[in-house]
Formats: structure tokens, C-alpha cells, sequence
């Protein structure tokens, strides 16, 4: 079965949407505060791909966006801090330990997941949850996020080519392998 192939046909011919950015910058906002998308990088690739000559146009884009989406999930983990706090569903010793470790590698927290496949979300709202000093955190964000969305533009543009064509030879392969290699890890961290 070729499904694979079929979802990367269908991701390049609509990178090439007259509104591709418009999703661009609506998927890296979301990803990067609330909702569990996938990273903007799988619409970035073949936007670059598609259109070398603005690779680093959408990265900015996805940069900007990320990281003011970064900011609204800063901005809820402080709401939902009090909730919990309010509600009695955390305890204030576990908070008073959680931002001790988080003042101390909070910026490196924020700035490995901004720029690894970790969830960034998870670090933007516990940054705003631990009441991380703002500069920091728009500052380290910008820059983990600026360095992984122009790396991928970046590598993209060079490698592009090569890597559509291995793609299209092997993707199906590799997404079986991936529902493998993530069904594994499912259960063996249950």
C-alpha cells in the first residue's frame, strides 16, 4: 500500500496553495501554545521545496509565529497554574520544587525543546506555570526557533532534490516503520 506516498504527494501539491503561508503561520502559532499539530516543519519542507527561492521568507514566518504562539502558551501556563492551585490539584510543594529546577535550566528547557522534536508547548506553558522571566524566554525562543526553521529552509534548499527522491522510494516504508517504532514506544512506556 502506498499511503504514504500518496499524503507526501498530496503535502507538496498543497504547499503550493496560494494560501500555504496563511497555514503556515496558523500551524506554527497553534503547535507552538495549545493544540497537539504536527510541527510546522512538515509544511515548511515542502513549501521550500516547492519554492527555494523564499526558503528563508517561510522560515521567518514560522519563526515569528512560533514564537508568539510560544507566548500565548506562556500566557496560559499562568492561568492554568492558578486553576490548579484554586481546585487543589497540585500541591504547592511539588510547584515550589518544579520552579526550583525550572529557575535554575529554564532557558535551557525552553531552548532544547524550541528547537529539538520535543513538544515546544510543553516548555512554553510550563515556563509561564514556573513564572520564567519573559525577556529570556521570548529571547531564547527566537533563537531555538529561528535556528531549527532555518536549518530545515536551509537544508531543504541544498538537499531537496536528493531528498524528494529518496522520499519517494522509500517513504512508505519509513511510515510503516514509524507506526511501529511509535506503537512500541506506547507500550513500552505503559
Amino acid at each position: 500500500m502506498d499511503i504514504f506516498s500518496k499524503i507526501y504527494l498530496r503535502i507538496l501539491n498543497w504547499a503550493e496553495n496560494r494560501y500555504a503561508i496563511y497555514y503556515l503561520s496558523v500551524v506554527s502559532f497553534l503547535e507552538s501554545s495549545i493544540l497537539p499539530y504536527p510541527p510546522p516543519d512538515v509544511i515548511l519542507a515542502p513549501m521550500v521545496f516547492k519554492r527555494p527561492d523564499k526558503a528563508y521568507y517561510f522560515a521567518f514566518i514560522c519563526t515569528v509565529f512560533s514564537v508568539f504562539g510560544g507566548l500565548a502558551g506562556y500566557f496560559l501556563g499562568e492561568v492554568l497554574l492558578q486553576f490548579l492551585l484554586g481546585f487543589e490539584l497540585i500541591k504547592p510543594e511539588s510547584v515550589a520544587n518544579i520552579k526550583t529546577f525550572f529557575d535554575t535550566y529554564g532557558i535551557w528547557v525552553v531552548g532544547i525543546a524550541a528547537f529539538t522534536p520535543i513538544p515546544y508547548k510543553l516548555a512554553t506553558i510550563t515556563a509561564g506555570t514556573m513564572s520564567m522571566a519573559l525577556l529570556p524566554f521570548i529571547i531564547i525562543s527566537l533563537i531555538a526557533r529561528a535556528a531549527r526553521y532555518y536549518l530545515v529552509a536551509l537544508l531543504v534548499k541544498a538537499y531537496g532534490q536528493q531528498c524528494d527522491q529518496w522520499l519517494q522510494k522509500y517513504i512508505d516504508r519509513l511510515g510503516y516503520v514509524l507506526i511501529v517504532v511509535v506503537a512500541l514506544s506506547i507500550w513500552y512506556a505503559s
